[in-house]
């Protein structure tokens, strides 16, 4: 009974990060009268102040500084620092130039160059489902290319900044919120230069024109931290297998706030590079959830007992004859 009672928390808490990630434009284009860097520049400082909170509430702040001390762990943190700002800044051009379905196809594009990354720089293996899954993926992106007159730039710059974001923390020593931590405190010191730069004369540049548009860039450091603190906790209590289809939950309501809510574009010509990498995406969930399935059922296999000879047995005969 625990053990079903955590996994169906850990599911409530990865359904719930995904969720907030997947909604999480509807904030960002409450305020996207700010320009994408002035954005990103509050999601450092604030989120770095709910960070501060969060270590006070824990009392971890002496496990933090045994890992914010080590040199490995402060290179490793520069580089994450400067790939997911990069990625923050992409992201809310996005919403600030109502891309909202291209932002959403970036992150249905991630999870295939993942595995591409695992390939070549881990030397892990790929099964032949997931080439073709890549290769559907591929034919997408060459569509879209060709139909769009250009590179998706933004769809394939999210996809890239978080995959190599995810390979560098997957091989880091640190949990996820001392990284966050990390990665701000190395962002903070740009990030407040440039807010008192753009806003040391006049406040309203960075936003802060009226007490309920305050109260949206205060948000957005809980916005940031909290689905990430929600997916630390959920990914320890379920399988792996179902991380990897929770994470198609937030390009997903992206995608339908794109489409349905900001009337963004969606002709023809994008249904069918976005159908193709939806294809790709199903096959590669499906030989997920098979090799899993393999696994387990592996793991529960009943182990033979050596001391009993098979012919002792009642049923020998049957079990040999079948």
């Amino acid at each position: 009974m625990l053990e079903a009672g955590a996994s169906r928390r850990g599911l409530a808490l990865g359904v719930g990060a995904y969720t907030i990630w997947g909604l999480a434009p509807i904030l960002w284009k409450a305020i996207d009268d700010l320009a994408a860097v002035d954005v990103a520049a509050h999601r450092v400082v604030w989120s770095l102040a709910f960070l501060i909170g969060v270590h006070t509430v824990r009392r971890s702040w002496p496990a933090f500084r045994v890992v914010a001390t080590q040199a490995t762990n402060l290179r490793v943190a520069a580089l994450t620092a400067t790939l997911i700002g990069g990625n923050w800044v992409i992201f809310l051009y996005a919403i600030e130039t109502d891309r909202v379905v291209d932002a959403s196809l970036g992150y249905f594009i991630n999870p295939l160059l993942n595995v591409v990354l695992g390939v070549l720089v881990l030397r892990e293996s790929m099964s032949r489902l997931q080439w073709v899954a890549v290769g559907w993926a591929a034919v997408g992106v060459a569509w879209l290319t060709y139909d769009l007159g250009q590179l998706p730039w933004i769809s394939l710059s999210l996809a890239a900044t978080f995959a190599a974001y995810g390979l560098l923390r997957k091989t880091a020593s640190f949990e996820s919120i001392d990284g966050l931590t990390m990665e701000t405190m190395w962002m903070l010191a740009p990030a407040a230069a440039l807010l008192l730069w753009r806003g040391g004369g006049d406040p309203a540049a960075v936003g802060f024109v009226s007490p309920a548009q305050t109260v949206l860039i205060l948000l957005t450091g809980v916005i940031t931290a909290t689905p990430l603190l929600l997916f630390a906790a959920g990914a320890r209590r379920i399988p792996f297998t179902t991380i990897g289809l929770l994470q198609y939950i937030a390009p997903t309501l992206q995608f339908l706030l794109g489409v349905l809510v900001y009337d963004e574009l969606f002709d023809r010509g994008r249904l069918i590079g976005f159908v193709a990498i939806w294809v790709g995406l199903a096959i590669f969930a499906l030989d997920l959830y098979r090799v899993t399935a393999r696994a387990t059922r592996r793991q529960y296999v009943p182990a033979t007992t050596p001391e009993r000879s098979p012919a002792s047995s009642p049923d020998a005969s049957s079990r040999a004859s079948g």
